[in-house]
Parts: structure tokens; sequence; C-alpha cells
């Protein structure tokens, strides 16, 4: 008796600068959800909040991280135009590849859609960096143990089970889940 594959379409949801001097990073990613769902994105399941130092290391603040499950009627190009234009209203209108930001919206995987495009934005799923980076792996597998890669299959657990040691990260109390 195996388990099940767990799917989905999935977001990373990070921030590490504030929004202004009374929202920090981790109302920003709260708000965020919130406006997801106001763009008609039905949020299945979401994880913990985790700080998490910047990757690479640098004297940037740290971030607060987490991944959601949603569902959506969106395409994968219609769902990314979404996030980036989500990403705007939150003071984000400069996609550096590394940096500090207000709000950074990743789609990370859509289903078992793998495709690479060049351009602007590009889309590539699943995210291309998404099994280097401990801030998605560790909320994914707390959300969904048992989901795979659609291109190598490992599953989220045993992806969690090989963190990259070098990258530090911290999971908040439950009380920061409160939106």
């Amino acid at each position: 008796m195996g388990v099940e594959r767990e799917e989905g379409i999935l977001i990373g949801v990070g921030a590490n600068l504030p929004l202004n001097a009374q929202e920090g990073p981790l109302s920003t990613c709260q708000k965020a959800l919130q406006k997801i769902q106001d763009s008609g994105i039905s949020v299945l399941n979401k994880s913990s909040w985790y700080l998490s130092e910047p990757v690479p290391v640098s004297a940037q603040p740290w971030y607060i991280n987490g991944v959601i499950l949603v569902s959506t009627d969106l395409k994968p190009n219609e769902l990314l135009e979404t996030l980036l234009s989500i990403e705007n209203l939150f003071g984000r209108s400069v996609r550096e590849r590394v940096g500090p930001r207000t709000l950074d919206l990743d789609l990370l995987s859509y289903g078992d859609t793998v495709c690479f495009q060049e351009g602007s934005p590009k889309l590539s799923l699943p995210h291309p960096q998404l099994t280097k980076r401990n801030f998605v792996i560790v909320p994914l597998a707390e959300i969904l143990p048992y989901w795979r890669h659609p291109i190598s299959g490992v599953a989220a657990h045993e992806l969690a089970g090989n963190l990259h040691r070098n990258q530090k990260i911290v999971k908040l109390s439950p009380q920061a889940l409160e939106i």
C-alpha cells in the first residue's frame, strides 16, 4: 500500500524589507495571502512562517518565508502575471535576481507542468532553484511531504532530509500565522 502522490499549484511567499514604518515583512506576507485570495486564487493550505538567512549570505535582513498550495483556473503565464502585479502593489517594481525586497511571490510548481521559457517575465516550471533553497523545501515538506518534483520525482520529505546545511532557517511561533 503506497502513499498517494500529492500535487498542486505551489507558490513561495517571502519578504525581508518593511512595507512602511508600521508594517514589517511578516505583515506584508500575511496581507499578500489575502490579496492572492482577493485575486480569485483559492489558498488551500499554507505552511508556517519561517525566518531564513539570505541566499547567498549577505548583510541584508533575514527573510520571512512560507509556501502556499493554491487552486486557480488561471494558466501558468496568467498566474505568474497576477503574482507579479501583486508584488508591484506591495512596492516591488524591479525584479532583482538576488537582493532585498518588500515582497517576493514565486510560482514554484504548477502540477506536473514542466516548461522553460526565455523572456520577461521568464516562466520556468518547476522553479529552477526550488530544490536548492531550504526556505522553500522546509515549508513545502511541512504542508505536502509526499509532493514529488515533476522532473526528478524526489518527494518533498526526501528533499527536506537533504537540506543545505549552510542555509539557516527557523520556524516562527504559531501566533505568527494569524492573518
